[in-house]
Formats: structure tokens, C-alpha cells, sequence
């Protein structure tokens, strides 16, 4: 969405033209398993055989229900979960006047879809999970859970297994330097804490190490960086460093 700005993302308008993003800069995690960037609302899968990566659009935890960043594993894989929501989700239904069951079977009324896996962290409250509503991916909508589009969920829950890992990270702004020192920056609007304020922006360190060396291009990086767009910017071109290294 941030690469729209302005668009409404569940009702465009006839025209309108959208930015579809099919690059993106892997987060600074180890390149294995499953890894969430909470920041972008992504999901990035690792082949075993490290060939290629798999990314999907995710749904997390909204604003007092934050998902937790966590190195963990996959405890639990459930096909066709029920779900027995919490006292404290119970109550926050009642204050809307919703009145929840204390488990939900399987099945098309069940919010969890149709696939689930269990994070091996706290009492094992945290799933990445389907759904069985049209909305929600890309959104901070959930209890702390992470949310997959049906289709996304039955495809990732065919390639993985118990004890497969989990990295959950925060990283609004990623870094790529390519084999010819080219250099690219992303940066994502940071999420809003319990208190209603933007978590603050600090740059990787790696950015900051590299703009320390070459000061001339610290403006970009600044520009980038508030834009915010969730696109890969290319700071600096790879010839016209190596020839300020000569």
C-alpha cells in the first residue's frame, strides 16, 4: 500500500493506475525457513536447497495485540483447526456487543481457515494461520497472529513441518549492497506503538557504516528513507563508488 498512496486499497477507482512491487530486499535475518518482516506485512519463505524464496502478503497483530519478534520453530501443524478464543478476546467482542462461543469447530465459520501452524513461543498463542474472511492481509487486524490469504496458507503448509524455523523481525528499512557495490535501500513506515506514536527510525548499522565512508550520498539515503515507499532505491551506483575508491 505504500507504494499507492492515495488509492483506496480495497476500492479502487476504474483508471487508476497501481505500482505492484516484484523486487524486494531480504530482510537481515538468517535465509532459512520462514521469516516475517512485521514491518513490510511479509512472509518470506527459504527453500531447503537455498535456490529461491518464496513472498507473501501477511496480516499481524494490531496495535495492543502486537506480534512479538521471536527466533523460534513450528511446534504444532494442524489442518482444519478449531479455535477456542481467549477470556481476554472473548471480552473485547462483548464490549462490540459480539457475543463469541468458547470454541469454534472447523470448518467455513472458523477464523483460523483452514490450515494452522503453532509457534513454539509463550503458552503457544502464536499460530500463522488462514482465514476465512476477504479482508485483512496486509493489515494490523489480529490478536498477534499471522495471517495468510487461504491459498498462500495450503501452498507453505505443504513445504514445511514441525520444528521448521521461524524468525519474526521488525525492519522498516533493509540494505543490499549487489556484487558490483551498487547499493540499494528500502524503507517501510514504521509501525505505531501502544501509545499512538510511530515507532522510531534507526538505520541499520550497515547503512550507517557505509555512509560514514562515502558522506556525499547521505542526503539520498535521508530522502529515501522518509518516503517511505516500500521500494527498492538505488543509493549509489556500483562504477561511480569503485571510482572514488581508486
Amino acid at each position: 500500500m505504500a507504494a499507492n498512496r492515495g488509492i483506496d486499497p480495497f476500492l479502487p477507482h476504474d483508471g487508476e493506475v497501481l505500482t505492484i512491487p516484484h523486487q524486494f530486499i531480504l530482510p537481515n535475518a538468517r535465509h532459512e525457513g520462514i521469516v516475517v518482516n512485521l514491518a513490510e506485512l511479509r512472509l518470506y519463505y527459504f527453500d531447503p536447497d537455498g535456490e529461491r524464496v518464496h513472498v507473501f502478503p501477511v496480516g499481524i497483530g494490531k496495535i495492543g495485540r502486537e506480534t512479538p519478534e521471536m527466533k523460534t520453530t513450528i511446534s504444532q501443524m494442524i489442518e482444519g483447526p478449531t479455535w477456542t478464543p481467549p477470556k481476554s478476546i472473548r471480552m473485547a467482542y462483548e464490549e462490540d456487543g459480539i457475543e463469541l462461543p468458547e470454541t469454534v469447530p472447523a470448518g467455513p465459520d472458523n477464523p483460523l481457515g483452514e490450515y494452522a501452524m503453532r509457534l513454539r513461543y509463550g503458552s503457544g498463542q502464536y499460530l500463522i494461520h488462514g482465514t476465512n474472511k476477504d479482508f485483512g492481509i496486509g493489515l494490523r487486524v489480529s490478536s498477534g497472529c499471522i495471517r495468510m490469504e487461504p491459498t498462500d496458507i495450503e501452498w507453505l503448509f505443504e513445504q514445511v513441518s514441525r520444528g521448521t524455523k521461524v524468525q519474526i523481525v521488525n525492519q522498516p528499512i533493509k540494505v543490499a549492497v549487489e556484487p558490483d557495490s551498487s547499493v540499494y535501500v528500502e524503507s517501510h513506515e514504521p509501525l505505531t506503538g501502544r501509545d499512538g506514536y510511530k515507532q522510531s527510525l534507526e538505520w541499520p548499522l550497515e547503512l550507517q557504516i557505509w555512509v560514514d565512508q562515502y558522506q556525499f550520498a547521505s542526503t539520498r539515503v535521508d530522502s529515501v528513507i522518509k518516503v517511505q515507499s516500500g521500494l527498492p532505491t538505488l543509493i549509489a551506483d556500483g562504477a561511480h563508488l569503485n571510482t572514488l575508491q581508486q
